[in-house]
């Protein structure tokens, strides 16, 4: 047992993991500025919850960032290489438009805040496309304990950005003569760090460029044979390889009822986690705890028991496998929200605050883990944006467009917040009915990864 646990610690002993926990919080930390931090800013404003709510739909850039996703596959960036160009280019604009967001005064401009926090998703979800690819490409396909280990790094990134980072905002918010478009000016700075980083990191080296030669040829041969091909001829076979292949490839590899069926399972996955999200902030503020509260719990507890567990999380996924982390996961991601249920009923009392994101922050990290994973083990690394776009996307449309109608849900229950907490757990259920028929195919990707690398 203790060289069982030796061995799995070993698999964190490596720099690539450095740099996929490092990019993982400047994944995480855009979140911050159009997620908690302009949900608290609208609120102290006095926009309403639902309006609030309605707002989160700027996030639905990052469920369809699949649609420019096979650009980053293709389209070479001038500086640092296909993954680390397209990286500081989505970051850079990320900077821009967070302090465009700055001198924007928010009592009397919420649809011109609404279109800049649109460009910061916009940006930060093709970021998102850059840094997934760009941690499967430096994880070989057969280094299995490595991908689960790299995907706990890339979660305890993502909430180190989202958690620990986004505290930030809410301490300074309580200081004396500071306003939030003064904030963003900080969270500016705090991404031009983290753009700084990816100068240090190594351009992930695959064997892409032939295998997208080899889909080029085979799409020629089947547009003119043998014959010579025609300057739209061969716009049309580069936008074949560069649109079509990365999708036709994952549908290929799957039957059609399988392939939806996984899509259908990673959309479901976490929509119970979306809709408390998305109304987290509110029902905080509205129970009584302050935005030092707010940050000291909700930001910088949750981020240090987040990274402990993913970390934990990667461990039983390497241990146990990727389905027995998903179906542990879900499980309890569901009991977690009935802690927000009692909160709601026994009022703002900070033990049970504490209480209550520890459970949560481990659900989620465990979860996300185990989620990251199995859509890594999904790509094929000659697509490996589009393809985990694709994928990810669909997790994140019901964290985005779906969950913007939570506010509206409160509001129909009269606030009631307890019933509202008890639905999100509920909304859990069908994923891991879903999860239970994908089991044998989850076994036999693992499989099929172990015995490449032996």
């Amino acid at each position: 047992m203790g060289e069982t646990i030796k061995t799995t610690l070993l698999c964190y002993k490596d720099k690539r993991l450095l740099f996929v926990f490092l990019f993982g919080v400047a994944s995480g930390f855009p979140w911050v500025m159009i997620g908690s931090a302009l949900s608290a800013w609208l609120q102290e404003s006095g926009l309403s919850r639902s309006s609030i709510g309605l707002l989160g739909s700027i996030g639905i850039a990052y469920s369809i960032n699949f649609l420019w996703s096979p650009l980053l596959d293709r389209v070479p960036p001038p500086i640092l290489g296909q993954r680390r160009g397209w990286i500081v280019c989505t970051q850079l604009m990320i900077i821009l438009a967070c302090i465009g967001m700055a001198v924007i005064p928010s009592h009397d401009n919420v649809l011109l805040i609404g279109l800049v926090g649109f460009s910061i998703a916009l940006f930060s979800a093709t970021q998102d496309i850059a840094i997934d690819a760009y941690r499967i490409d430096i994880i070989k396909p057969h280094e299995k304990d490595k991908l689960a280990a790299a995907s706990s790094m890339a979660t305890a990134g993502w909430w180190t950005g989202f958690g620990g980072l986004g505290s930030i905002p809410f301490f300074i918010a309580d200081l004396p003569n500071w306003q939030w478009s003064e904030i963003y000016f900080v969270l500016a700075s705090i991404m031009a760090a983290l753009m700084l980083l990816v100068f240090f990191s190594d351009e992930p080296k695959t064997d892409r460029v032939a295998k997208q030669a080899a889909a080029s040829a085979m799409y020629a041969k089947a547009l003119v044979g043998d014959s010579i091909m025609t300057p739209l001829q061969r716009l049309g076979n580069w936008l074949l390889v560069t649109v079509v292949e990365p999708f036709r490839d994952f549908f290929s590899r799957n039957t059609l009822k399988l392939a939806l069926s996984i899509l259908l399972f990673i959309f479901l996955f976490k929509i119970g986690e979306a809709f408390l999200g998305r109304m987290s902030i509110v029902f905080y503020k509205e129970l009584g705890f302050t935005n030092s509260d707010i940050g000291s719990y909700s930001k910088l507890l949750n981020w240090w028991i987040t990274i402990v567990f993913a970390v934990l999380g990667g461990m039983v996924n390497i241990r146990y496998g990727i389905y027995r982390g998903l179906m542990t996961g879900g499980i309890a991601m569901a009991a977690s929200n009935l802690m927000f249920a009692m909160m709601s009923v026994v009022g703002p009392d900070k033990a049970l605050f504490a209480a209550t994101i520890f459970v949560d922050g481990f659900t989620a990290a465990w979860s996300s883990v185990a989620l990251v994973a199995f859509i890594s083990l999904l790509c094929n690394q000659a697509f490996s944006a589009s393809q985990y776009a694709l994928m990810a996307s669909l997790g994140t449309l019901s964290r985005t467009l779906v969950a913007s109608s939570s506010g509206f849900i409160v509001d129909w229950l009269d606030g009631n917040w307890a019933i509202f907490f008890i639905m999100t757990a509920i909304m859990v259920i069908p994923s891991l009915i879903l999860l239970w028929v994908l089991k044998d195919h989850i076994y036999r990707l693992e499989n099929k990864n172990k015995l490449a690398a032996s």
